[in-house]
This record gives structure tokens, C-alpha cells and sequence, in this order.
């Protein structure tokens, strides 16, 4: 695969993560539950 070819794939991907990442947040809003992330060596719990 061509360096052109996979710098688009990798953007969509990405954009596609994004896209992921917003829906999980919104549901997590809808149902009132948290979200968790690891921040530093911690696993968190946050409330969205």
C-alpha cells in the first residue's frame, strides 16, 4: 500500500474513533453513568 493510501486510511479511522467516542459520551449522559479512563497509571471514574 502507498504512503498516500494509508495516510487516508489512518484519517479515516481516526475520524471514525471520533465519531465513537462522542456517541459512547452522549449515551453515558442519557443513562447517567460513568465513564472510565486511565489517567496517568490510575483507572478513573468520571461522571460525563
Amino acid at each position: 500500500m502507498n504512503p498516500q493510501k494509508q495516510l487516508e486510511r489512518q484519517e479515516k479511522i481516526v475520524a471514525g474513533l471520533k465519531i465513537a467516542y462522542a456517541r459512547m459520551l452522549e449515551f453515558k449522559r442519557q443513562k447517567n453513568s460513568e465513564v472510565v479512563v486511565m489517567q496517568d497509571i490510575e483507572v478513573v471514574r468520571v461522571k460525563p
